[in-house]
C-alpha cells in the first residue's frame, strides 16, 4: 500500500495510524534474481511489485553534501567475477560480484593532517551544490504527499572513506584535531545546503549512512560519539528541524545497541536495518528505549533460508505486541539473501501480513525503504 508522507511520519513518531507497516527495505541480492527465475518467479515478483509492500514515495532533495572531486572513474579490469577500478576519490577498488554490491577500497587518500588539507576543498560549500530548478519540481512532489529527504555525510563513514577503517579509529587519539576539522567542514557545508534547500522545499527527513559496527559492536564507543558525533550531528539536526524535519534516520549494519543512547542524544530517532544476527533484538530494545527510537527492519533474513517453520518462529517473536501501534516499520534486516526459495518468500509475505492484521495482497507496488 502506498502511504503519504504525513501518515508515514506520524507512524515513525509512534502515533497509532490504525495500521502496521510491512515493507521490504532493500530487495533481493543480484544472484537471487537468477535463482528465482529458475524457480518460476514472475518478473513482478523479482521486481518486488507483486507483493503489495507498504511504501512511501520519497525524493532525495537536490542539495549535495558529498565530496566533489574532479577525478574520473577508471575501470582497470572487469571480469564476470570482479571489477578493479579507480574511483572518484582516486582510490583503487575491488568489487567481488558474487558476494558484494559495494566496491572495497584498497588504498586511501588521507593518512596525515597534511593529506587532509590537500582534499579538504572536496567538501567546502559552493552554490552549484544546490539545483534550484529541480527543487521546484520536488516541491510539487512534496505537496502531493511524497517524503522529502536530505542526506549528510556519516561522522564515522566519511572519514573512514578518506582514511580507512582502522586508521579513523586511531585518528581519534593521534589526530583528533583533524577529525574535528573534517566534521566541522562537513557540518558547515551541510548547513548551507540545508538552508538553501529549505527555502524552497520543506525537509521531512535527515538521512545519514554510517555502517560502523559488526557482530561484536560498534567501532566508536560512547566517548567517541559524544566527542566527535554529537557536535556535528546536533548542529546539522538543528538546521534541518528549522526547515521542517521531523525524522533523523541512520543506516548502519551490525550491533549498534551499545551506543543507541548516545545517538539519541545527538538527535537520532530512527534506525535501520536492526540486524538480529548483529546482536540487535528490537523486542528487547523497545523495552529499553521506549518511544525514543523508531526501528525499520529487524526481522532476521537468515530465517528465510531455513524454511517455513523457521519463518513462522521468527515472525511469532519479532511481530511482538510491544512493537505494534507505531514506531516500527517491519521488514527484513537487509537484502533478501541468496538461497531463499521463492515459495518460502511468498509464505513470509502472506504470514507476515496475516499476523499484522493486514489485508491479503490486493495491489501492486514497491519502493525501496532503506532511508
Amino acid at each position: 500500500m502506498k502511504w503519504d508522507r504525513e501518515r508515514y511520519i506520524a507512524h515513525s513518531l509512534f502515533e497509532d495510524t490504525g495500521r502496521e507497516m510491512f515493507c521490504e527495505l532493500f530487495g533481493p541480492l543480484h544472484v537471487l534474481e537468477k535463482e528465482w527465475r529458475m524457480q518460476g518467479a514472475s518478473e513482478k515478483e523479482i521486481g518486488m511489485s507483486a507483493f503489495d509492500w507498504d511504501y512511501v514515495p520519497s525524493a532525495f532533495l537536490a542539495g549535495e553534501t558529498r565530496a566533489k572531486t574532479d577525478i574520473a572513474v577508471q575501470i582497470l579490469e572487469d571480469t564476470p567475477e570482479m571489477t578493479l577500478a579507480i574511483d572518484t576519490m582516486g582510490r583503487h577498488t575491488k568489487l567481488i560480484k558474487k558476494t558484494a554490491t559495494i566496491p572495497l577500497p584498497l588504498d586511501y587518500p588521507v593518512a596525515t593532517p597534511d593529506d587532509w588539507e590537500k582534499v579538504k576543498h572536496w567538501y567546502t560549500f559552493t552554490e552549484d551544490r544546490v539545483n534550484r530548478e529541480k527543487l521546484l519540481e520536488q516541491k510539487k512532489r512534496w505537496e502531493n504527499g511524497e517524503l522529502t529527504m536530505i542526506g549528510i555525510l556519516g561522522a564515522f563513514d566519511e572519514p573512514r572513506q578518506l582514511l580507512g577503517e582502522a586508521e579513523v579509529c586511531l585518528a581519534c587519539y593521534e589526530y583528533p584535531e583533524m577529525l574535528h576539522d573534517m566534521l566541522d567542514t562537513f557540518a558547515d557545508t551541510a548547513i548551507k545546503v540545508i538552508e538553501r534547500v529549505g527555502e524552497t522545499v520543506p525537509i521531512d527527513c535527515l538521512v545519514v549512512h554510517e555502517d560502523m559496527a559488526g557482530k561484536s559492536g560498534p567501532l566508536f564507543g560512547p566517548a567517541q560519539i559524544r566527542e566527535f558525533f554529537k557536535p556535528y550531528y546536533s548542529r546539522v539536526w538543528e538546521a534541518a528541524k528549522a526547515y521542517g524535519a521531523k525524522l533523523f534516520s541512520m543506516d548502519s549494519d551490525g550491533d549498534m545497541s551499545p551506543i543507541y543512547g548516545e545517538l539519541i542524544e545527538c538527535g537520532l530517532n530512527c534506525i535501520h536495518p536492526v540486524e538480529p544476527v548483529g546482536g540487535n533484538d528490537m523486542v528487547e530494545l523497545r523495552k529499553k528505549y521506549g518511544k525514543s527510537l523508531c526501528f525499520k527492519g529487524g526481522i532476521d533474513k537468515h530465517a528465510l533460508i531455513k524454511g517455513k517453520e523457521a519463518v513462522r518462529r521468527e515472525l511469532e517473536y519479532r511481530l511482538s505486541s510491544n512493537l505494534m501501534g507505531g514506531g516500527t516499520i517491519f521488514g527484513l534486516d537487509h537484502r533478501i539473501p541468496n538461497g531463499v526459495h521463492i515459495d518460502t518468500y511468498r509464505y513470509y509475505v502472506d504470514l507476515g501480513r496475516e499476523m499484522l492484521g493486514l489485508e491479503p495482497i490486493c495491489a501492486e507496488g514497491w519502493a525501496r525503504m532503506a532511508f
